[in-house]
């Protein structure tokens, strides 16, 4: 399972978000690519990298932040935030980008990226789908859609793609857990897909729970920079 620790980009500095609320961010940290380094010595292996400038823009603003971690460390970089476009796609890809996650366009213009995921590869694009309740928020979180999460993922899954990441936004950042049930709906529903887990995580049992019930990952952000979860624990607990 791949243990994923989050850096949100808003104005070239590290935040977290509370539920998706751009008013609501906290700075960790004033150099993105610090962290990120930090991240990759204490023994991580991939990173989720969200550009929160792109989301609720045209196209990705911090392509160079991607590039300076993809350089300065061997993390495996999923990048999302702004990708609306192929040319955008490509650029992430170019940057240093292991994935990109395809948020609002996956909804958008469905057909456009079902189309990259088969000239890019199931492996490179990420269906990225944050909802609230069980339907899909989008334009970093800032519009609320009724597209239903189940008949999202299984439209996808139709046409090749593979790897998922779900965010539950009212867990997002809360650190009081994550949607667990929702998960397991999701697994028992599509056995076979990838699926990423993202929002609430507060615990390493929690990430156990979460292991035990098929996610092939999760991302975590808040809870370990505000201690609650140790990363030298955490990577002892899953090597």
């Amino acid at each position: 399972m791949r243990l994923i620790p989050a850096i949100d980009i808003l104005g070239g500095k590290c935040v977290r978000l509370t539920q998706g609320d751009y008013n609501s961010q906290k700075i960790y940290d004033d150099n993105p690519v610090d962290v990120a380094r930090d991240l990759s010595r204490q023994g991580f292996e991939y990173l989720h990298l969200v550009d929160l400038d792109g989301a609720k823009s045209s196209s990705p603003k911090n392509l160079y932040v991607l590039n300076q971690i993809a350089l300065d460390s061997n993390l495996k970089i999923d990048f999302g935030g702004g990708i609306k476009s192929e040319d955008s796609l490509i650029q992430a890809l170019r940057s240093g980008a292991s994935q990109v996650n395809i948020g609002s366009v996956s909804v958008r213009n469905a057909n456009l990226v079902k189309f990259w995921v088969l000239r890019y590869g199931a492996d490179q694009v990420m269906i990225s789908a944050d909802v609230k309740g069980r339907s899909l928020a989008i334009n970093g979180w800032l519009e609320n859609t009724e597209v239903d999460i189940m008949e999202f993922i299984n439209d996808f899954i139709d046409n090749g793609a593979k790897h998922f990441v779900v965010t539950d936004i009212a867990k997002d950042g809360m650190m009081q857990g994550s949607s667990v049930e929702l998960y397991k709906d999701i697994i028992d529903q599509f056995p076979d897909i990838q699926l990423v887990a993202s929002g609430g995580v507060s615990s390493i049992d929690e990430c156990k729970v979460l292991e035990d019930i098929g996610v092939s990952g999760i991302i975590f952000g808040k809870a370990l920079y505000e201690g609650l979860i140790d990363p030298e624990a955490l990577l002892k607990a899953f090597s």
